[in-house]
């Protein structure tokens, strides 16, 4: 099965479309600035989970993002779990280096 994903900013999410089919088969929703894009919300429509679609929308994010040289702000559950289980990606990720404290 061949996935295909693009970014769509005026929807500020990728779409993960399966080769042949019209359906969007899976979203990845970001907010993103200057330096910085933070992925918020992964979904794969119950039909393709399993299938490597939200695999392929996060290599496909975070490959864009290395390449405009964005830091990634993983608060969405899978893209952290997706990331620490990648080391090749875990660079992108943003540390803050605040020394703030309650």
């Amino acid at each position: 099965m061949v996935v295909n994903v693009s970014d769509v900013p005026e929807a500020k999410r990728y779409e993960a479309r399966v080769e042949g089919e019209s359906e969007v088969a899976g979203v990845a929703q970001y907010i993103r600035t200057t330096e910085l894009i933070a992925f918020v919300h992964t979904e794969v429509s119950p039909e393709y989970e399993g299938r490597g679609v939200g695999a392929a929308l996060a290599r496909a994010a975070l490959d864009e993002a290395r390449a405009a040289s964005l830091l990634v702000l993983p608060t969405c559950p899978f893209f952290a779990r997706w990331i620490a289980r990648h080391p090749e990606y875990q660079e992108l990720v943003y540390q803050s280096h605040s020394r703030v404290s309650d």
